[in-house]
């Protein structure tokens, strides 16, 4: 079985890297990571500058990105521009857009990572809770992408990768403002086909890299009683992403969205760290019986945004050991996470 590439829980550069892809991959390429000061952000910068790619590290506290910027320059020899920006203010995301073409005269890749999330049951979330972490994930996200579209990729080219999660595939307690902003950029979907598809109907449903037809109106065996509703394969696929990769496709614009399970070295995942014992069963229950780490999820999105993923757009790519298929949702479990409810 193969093992998990080396990670470090902080927000530090790895230590050493061992090359699995190409070193100049991304070679003179220019990337627009969006809440690239830390958690997985930042390791998407460090692996895209050890594959020969600049970057612009954007979020809302400079000294944060700036601090960032030097340890990634340090460990990977490359450039490495921190800039302060709140994807909800399109003047601001402007501004910095602006700058970063006049310090590199292009940007190829657009990384959506920025996100605002924090665990509160439904009935005493209040409606601006709500509102921001929608304004966060949701519109800025279109508002990042929608500016650099304007401001070079409509005349250029490009690649978007959005960063969403799994929230909105089955549905959890204490998450339905993040779920819900997940969902407009990476949305589930249940099994069951709208009712204007006809009984009868084959309809093509992916599976990794094969294809079978099945008829419409059948579903797929549950394998237990205790295994998740069965959904489609692609049931996180995206609503913006689909969108926007069929609308901005002839500018020759790439966009998929890259879906992390649970991923230790994050801050969200730290503050769990109470309730052990029952993440620990819950990794058990997993396929692979272990956690992510972000560098696995940075593999992911340089997949995305390399060349190796050329004919690949409006998709989603679910990297999470498989957790969506098994995770048992218990509601018991998760709804002790209440006293956790600090922002992530």
């Amino acid at each position: 079985m193969a093992q998990p590439p080396p990670d470090v829980r902080e927000d530090d550069c790895l230590p050493e890297y061992h090359h699995l892809f190409c070193p100049d991959l991304l070679q003179d390429k220019v990337a627009f990571i969006t809440g690239g000061g830390s958690g997985i952000g930042f390791r998407i910068a460090e692996i895209f500058m050890r594959h020969g790619c600049y970057t612009v590290i954007a979020s809302r506290s400079l000294p944060r990105v700036s601090m960032a910027a030097r340890k990634l320059a340090a460990a990977t020899g490359q450039r490495c521009l921190p800039l302060s920006l709140d994807v909800r203010s399109p003047l601001a995301i402007t501004a910095a857009v602006e700058q970063a073409l006049k310090e590199f005269g292009k940007i190829d890749i657009l990384i959506n990572c920025a996100a605002g999330n924090f665990l509160c049951p439904a009935g005493t979330l209040s409606s601006n809770a709500f509102k921001t972490v929608m304004d966060i994930d949701t519109l800025g996200t279109f508002n990042v992408s929608r500016i650099l579209y304007e401001k070079f990729f409509r005349d250029h080219g490009g690649v978007i990768v959005n960063i969403t999660a799994t929230l909105g595939t089955r549905g959890q307690v204490l998450q339905v403002h993040a779920g819900s902003a997940k969902a407009a950029v990476g949305m589930g979907t249940p099994s069951g086909l709208p009712s204007w598809v006809p009984t009868g109907s084959l309809l093509p449903v992916p599976l990794g890299p094969f294809c079978l037809s099945l008829e419409a109106g059948s579903h797929p065996r549950k394998q237990s009683s205790s295994a998740s509703p069965s959904y489609l394969p692609d049931s996180h696929a995206d609503a913006m992403t689909r969108h926007l990769a069929v609308e901005w496709g002839p500018q020759n614009i790439r966009v998929n969205s890259l879906a992390p399970g649970l991923i230790s070295g994050t801050e969200g995942f730290q503050r769990l760290g109470g309730l052990q014992a029952g993440l620990n069963a819950k990794v058990l229950a997993s396929p692979l019986k272990r956690l992510g780490n972000k560098t696995e999820i940075a593999h992911s999105a340089l997949f995305l945004a390399s060349p190796l993923a050329s004919y690949m757009t409006g998709a989603v790519l679910v990297v999470d050991g498989g957790s969506w298929l098994t995770f048992p949702n218990d509601v018991g479990l998760l709804a002790d996470l209440t006293s956790f409810s600090a922002k992530l």
